[in-house]
């Protein structure tokens, strides 16, 4: 009898050390990692729901130690797109100011008394017509702009107090006859520019008038210090050939990009010109 209930209890034990081996053997559930948004799809969510200022912060953070060209090319489009939604917004920005509009103002009145353009001041405030009334306020732009234009990358660049803000493609003119200098925008600043060329006057809607939607004469020194007029910046009905050296002498740019450009700076912009 003692045999029989020392085999059951021998049993018993050995069938619960085979039931420990068992279930120890298993390996704890993993704990659930929870993922987290980089920098950069923080600042896609944030430019999707129109914060534009903190999409810009993040992009430009998410920027910082990148070494690959196209990733920073990548991010640099997502910056100057934001740089232009807010400049064209009634949203604060960089160098705005709030201006009441008093009685007897227009807007050509505003713009020459704080140096902007007309259109800026349109774009910027929803404005589809010139009618403005006394008491209204208005977001005016009272940022000095400036452009360069590398001949050698056919590339313009739109400058705010000195910071690069919104990069252009363009052409220049081919055998290096764009003139290298400094430069302003004259008063020759002109919508639906009518060509007139050697012997024949060209009408801004013909599909030959190769000055395209806009006109932005240029006038200054070049470096060899001559005078120097008659060239431009100017809208194209090429605008596959922009990245190339194939004018004659003047910058061309994608009718879209000269409308933009147009808008945004007025007469005396400074305009230098680099090999």
């Amino acid at each position: 009898m003692k045999k029989i209930y020392i085999i059951i209890i021998g049993a018993v034990g050995l069938a619960a050390i085979f039931i420990l081996a068992v279930f120890s053997s298993k390996k704890p559930a993993a704990l659930k990692e929870v993922s987290h948004p980089s920098v950069s799809q923080e600042a896609d969510q944030a430019l999707s729901a129109e914060r534009l200022k903190e999409a810009k912060e993040l992009y430009e953070k998410s920027s910082e130690n990148l070494t690959d060209p196209a990733t920073i090319n990548n991010i640099r489009q997502k910056v100057e797109t934001i740089n232009m939604k807010i400049l064209f917004s009634p949203e604060p920005s960089v160098c705005s100011t709030v201006y009441k509009v008093q009685p007897k103002d227009t807007l050509t009145k505003i713009a020459r008394k704080h140096n902007t353009t007309v259109e800026l001041i349109k774009r910027s405030n929803n404005l589809t017509s010139d009618r403005i009334v006394p008491n209204q306020n208005l977001k005016v732009t009272t940022c000095k702009f400036s452009l360069v234009i590398d001949k050698s990358q056919n590339l313009l660049f739109l400058k705010r107090e000195g910071e690069v803000i919104k990069t252009y493609g363009v052409s220049t003119g081919k055998d290096n006859s764009t003139p290298v200098g400094e430069f302003a925008i004259d008063n020759n600043k002109l919508k639906n520019p009518t060509w007139f060329r050697m012997g024949a006057v060209v009408a801004p809607d013909s599909p030959e008038n190769i000055l395209g939607s806009r006109w932005m004469g240029l006038e200054g020194v070049d470096s060899s210090g001559e005078r120097i007029k008659g060239y431009g910046i100017h809208g194209t009905t090429e605008p596959e050939k922009l990245g190339q050296q194939v004018t004659l002498g003047c910058i061309r740019m994608k009718n879209q990009d000269v409308e933009e450009l147009f808008d945004i700076i007025p007469t005396g912009t400074k305009v230098t010109i680099i090999d």
